[in-house]
This record gives C-alpha cells, sequence and structure tokens, in this order.
C-alpha cells in the first residue's frame, strides 16, 4: 500500500488524466479506509493507462480530530505524508482541464459546492439509500449493509482477491468491526453480509487483531483528545446557532471541565477561537464519567460581552423545559461562567433551543425604549411554549453539522447537501451513547434492592 500512495503522490505533479476515488465530507475511518482499498483495488485490476488517486475529502489540518484514523493509520503502518486530501488537489482545474474522472465512495450526492463535478463521476459505491432525483447518471452500486468497507472487501475477494496483502485485509477489518459496533446483535447495525466478509477476512489472515481489541482500541481512539491543541478541541465536535448576526459555538469536550480550564493559556486560546470564526458566544459541554462511573455533565459560557452572558446564564440557570438543575462552580477566567449540570438528561441537541431563546431575550430586551417598564416574567406555561417555538424556529438557525455524529464516525457519516442520513441504517452518537449509559445508570438508582443495614 505505501508504494502504491507514494506512486499517486508522484502523479500529482505530473500534467495527466486522474481518475479521483473521492470519500465523503465527513472522512470518517469507513469513507478514508474506503476510499483508500477501493483505489488500490482499482489501480491493481486496471488496464496499464489509467492513474487512480484517493483523495480524502477534509483539508489536510482537519486529520488530527479524527483520532480513531490517525490511530489506525499509525497502526497498521501507513504514513500520514503518503495520503492526499482536499486542499491538495484542484479537482475543479482537474475537471475543466478534462483530466478528471471521479468514483464516489460511501456516498452519493456531491455538495453543491461541486456540483460542476457530477458529470466526471462514473461510478458510485454506497451503503446508504440511494437518493434517485440527485445521484449522478453513472453506474451505482448501493446495498444496505453496515460498513461501505464490507462493499469494497467484496469487490476485492470476487474480482481480485490475490491482490489482499495483510496491510490492506487489516484496514478492512478494523473498519468494518468499527462501524458494525463490534458485530452486537443487539445493536443490529451488522448484516449477514458484513459478518460474512468479516469472517472472510479472519479467515485469510488468522494473525489478525482480536475484534474486541481492535474496537476497543478504535473507540478509545475515538474520544482521545489529550493531543489535542484547544482550538482542535473546540473544533472537533462543534454546532453553532445564530440570530441576528450574533453567533454561538457549542462544543462538546470529552473531559472533566476543571481539568479544561486549567489549560495553559486556555482564555486567550478561547479569544483567538472566537475571533477567528466569529463566535459572540462559546458554550463548552464536558461529558465524562466520574470515579464511580456515573455519568457527568458540566457547561461552561464565555462571552466577553457581559450583557450577552448574564442574559445566557440567566435564561440556563432558570430553564424548567427542561431543568438543567446547574450549580455554578468556582472559576478565576474572566469572562467565564462555569456549571455542573444536575439534569444529565439534557443533551447538547436539548441545549441549543434554550440558547436560542437566549438570543431571543437578549435582542428583545434591546428592543424596550428607554422609561418603558420591562415586561412581567413570564409564567411557567408561558415559558415552556417560548422554549417550543425557539426549539421550532432552531431549525433555519442551525449550521449544516447539526447531524449528531455517528459513532462509531465520526461524526458524523457523509454531510453533504441533500443527503440525509436519518434514513439509512441505525447509527449511534457521542450523545446517544452518553445518554444510554445514563439511562442505565438511573434506573439501576432507582430499581436496585435497598440494603440491609
Amino acid at each position: 500500500m505505501e508504494d502504491y500512495l507514494q506512486g499517486c503522490r508522484a502523479a500529482l505533479q505530473e500534467s495527466q488524466p486522474l481518475h479521483v476515488v473521492l470519500g465523503n465530507e465527513a472522512c470518517d475511518l469507513d469513507s478514508m479506509v474506503s476510499a483508500l482499498t477501493l483505489a488500490f483495488y482499482l489501480a491493481k485490476t486496471t488496464e496499464v493507462g489509467e492513474v487512480f488517486v484517493p483523495v480524502l475529502n477534509i483539508m489536510r489540518s482537519e486529520l488530527p480530530l479524527r483520532g480513531d484514523n490517525v490511530f489506525f493509520l499509525q497502526k497498521i503502518g501507513i504514513p500520514e505524508s503518503l495520503l492526499i486530501f482536499r486542499d491538495e488537489i484542484d479537482l475543479h482545474a482537474l475537471h475543466q482541464a478534462g483530466q478528471l474522472t471521479l468514483t464516489l465512495v460511501d456516498h452519493h450526492v456531491l455538495p453543491k459546492s461541486d456540483a460542476a463535478l457530477e458529470e466526471a463521476v462514473a461510478e458510485v459505491l454506497d451503503h446508504r439509500p440511494i437518493e434517485q432525483t440527485h445521484c449522478p447518471t453513472c453506474h451505482v452500486s448501493v446495498e444496505l449493509v453496515g460498513s461501505c468497507a464490507t462493499l469494497v472487501t467484496e469487490r476485492i475477494l470476487q474480482g481480485a482477491p490475490e491482490i489482499l496483502d495483510r496491510q490492506t485485509a487489516a484496514l478492512l477489518h478494523g473498519t468494518i468491526i468499527l462501524d458494525c459496533v463490534n458485530m452486537d446483535l443487539k445493536i443490529e447495525k451488522a448484516t449477514a453480509k458484513d459478518n460474512k466478509y468479516v469472517e472472510k477476512l479472519e479467515a485469510l489472515f488468522p494473525d489478525l487483531p482480536k475484534r474486541n481489541d481492535i474496537f476497543d482500541s478504535l473507540q478509545k481512539a475515538k474520544f482521545d483528545i489529550s493531543e489535542l491543541t484547544t482550538e482542535q478541541m473546540l473544533r472537533k465536535d462543534l454546532k453553532t446557532i445564530s440570530r441576528q448576526g450574533a453567533k454561538v459555538a457549542v462544543s462538546a469536550i470529552y473531559m472533566d471541565l476543571q481539568a479544561f480550564l486549567q489549560r495553559s493559556s486556555l482564555i486567550t486560546d478561547l479569544h483567538v477561537f472566537c475571533q477567528a470564526h466569529n463566535f459572540d458566544v462559546l458554550v463548552a459541554m464536558t461529558i465524562f464519567f466520574n470515579t464511580h462511573n456515573e455519568p457527568m455533565r458540566q457547561l461552561a459560557v464565555f462571552c466577553p460581552h457581559a450583557a450577552l452572558r448574564m442574559t445566557i446564564c440567566g435564561v440556563l440557570e432558570h430553564s424548567h423545559s427542561p431543568p438543567l438543575n446547574l450549580t455554578s462552580t468556582p472559576s478565576t477566567h474572566p469572562n467565564l461562567q462555569a456549571y455542573l449540570q444536575g439534569n444529565t438528561q439534557v443533551s447538547r441537541k436539548k441545549l441549543l433551543p434554550l440558547l436560542q431563546k437566549a438570543l431571543s431575550a437578549y435582542f428583545d430586551s434591546m428592543k424596550i425604549p428607554s422609561g418603558q417598564p420591562e415586561t412581567e416574567d413570564m409564567s411557567r406555561e408561558q415559558e415552556d411554549k417560548e422554549l417550543d417555538r425557539a426549539g421550532n424556529s432552531l431549525i433555519s438557525g442551525l449550521s449544516q453539522d447539526e447531524e449528531e455524529p455517528p459513532l462509531p464516525p465520526t461524526p458524523m457519516n457523509s454531510l453533504v447537501d441533500e443527503c440525509p442520513l436519518d434514513q439509512g441504517l441505525p447509527k449511534l452518537s457521542a450523545e446517544v451513547v452518553f445518554e444510554k449509559c445514563s439511562q442505565i445508570s438511573l434506573s439501576q438508582s432507582t430499581t436496585a434492592p435497598l440494603s440491609k443495614k
């Protein structure tokens, strides 16, 4: 694989037609491995003259945010320097020069920004329901399996099994296991075909890692943020909302809030992050398990604008639908308010309408003419209705990445326009896993028999 990828990088330096195998914009492990292995297969089985190049559909700087991808590449022994990223190849220029052919893998609808490239698409290999009205007019192969890597494995074993070496097999094997949640029957993500090809790979290469070992290590790597900068932590799992020009960033961070607040130069980093992305407010929701294996959530609200920060904190503190049960925690950082969130059932997705409501309250307060009395506090029923309206209006204000990041996703499967993934196979997200654990913990504490004293 290394020799092949080295040749791909060399091909970029020459002016020649290229057949690009392009993964989706999420570039989760399935997308990355499917692009690499399918391009490798096509290069090995196609007549001399056509150059197949796998392209990861993100900027190179985004790769560190995908911990499982980075970990797996290192484990398999593929140097990141050999990979080709979207910011290192100009697909539009190649297309305009008549030198581009595209194969889409792990997605089948290009984003609007790439609409012109649809003419160059020759083939699609995907594992989600097809969007017939938007799919390119080309050869389309779609099958509803748990992992696109399963379909690539099938293509290789049926077409040219002799090219499959241990390194390529390990890439496919680990990816299918992660995508299919370790083939867990209770999750019902793995199909019969997923199981079939995992077993075939294990039969061909008996020394492949044990399923539990590779799944656990990839899961751990997915949420390992120890090597990330503060800016990378904030971007790794980010959603945004806006109203009347004000933008709020809401980041999920998988560590204890106090540990996060103790990072060196934190406030400077927060200021730089907000200025770089034009955010007026940054809300960090930390998610972790304590020493008793109990799920915990904490909140930090960073905003240099005192009035806006006070409004947001006031709405969160007094929320009844849902109640956050916030307890203020000490913070020596200026412009930052920290909380312990007592109600761990309120996920970030449920927090977003509250923040939208807070923005509305802030701008409404600015419209009150001088001398006019402020409106009386809303009743509980009125507040709930206002929150419902805020939740309904939130749809238009959410960023494109509002879809819950799939786990094991990253993120995240395809984030392309007009390609909704909620119609496909069941997904897991970090939020869903955390909520399930919270529910299990709660049910155990309420149903466990009282011990005799």
